[in-house]
């Protein structure tokens, strides 16, 4: 497991970081005009974040239920203990396409995986058949959403010193 060192960041960089979580498309000229800062700064700014690791990406925020894929799952996966099991299985859970997370977590299982598909039957035929035939993997328990109520990547990005 990778430990990340704890950046500070100022105040300028906190509002940064909100204005892109909330529309990252937003130009640099649009950024600098709300802060009343130099575009230039902006883009200084952007870029240490970016290279740093604090920005990970951009993304489109897709719909899954207009493509289709509104069978949401999480399963819960105990996995036979070995010498760094938790990467190697986790690296192959990560590989299923559907899954759209894991996390290893401790207690009465090892991994909590979050995966999208378009209906029971292809969940069960491409994603949790993968879990159950992999010979590294004792059980698994799948809870179906029915409703998300609230789902949103973003964090409260606040004044960390």
């Amino acid at each position: 497991m990778i430990y990340m060192r704890k950046v500070e960041l100022d105040e300028l960089d906190l509002k940064i970081l909100n204005i892109l979580q909330e529309n990252c498309r937003r130009s640099l000229d649009e950024i600098s005009k709300e802060l009343n800062i130099p575009k230039s700064t902006i883009y200084y700014r952007i870029k240490k974040l970016e290279s740093i690791g604090v920005i990970e990406g951009y993304y489109a925020k897709v719909n899954p239920k207009i493509l289709g894929h509104d069978y949401f799952t999480i399963t819960l996966v105990k996995a036979k203990y070995g010498p760094g099991y938790h990467k190697k299985i986790g690296e192959i859970i990560s590989k299923i396409p559907g899954v759209w997370a894991v996390y290893y977590v401790l207690g009465e299982y090892d991994f909590v995986v979050i995966a999208r598909a378009k209906n029971r039957e292809e969940f069960v035929s491409q994603i949790l058949e993968k879990f159950i035939n992999h010979e590294e993997i004792e059980r698994t328990n799948t809870i179906v959403i029915v409703d998300i109520i609230k789902e949103d990547p973003r964090i409260k990005v606040e004044d960390n010193r």
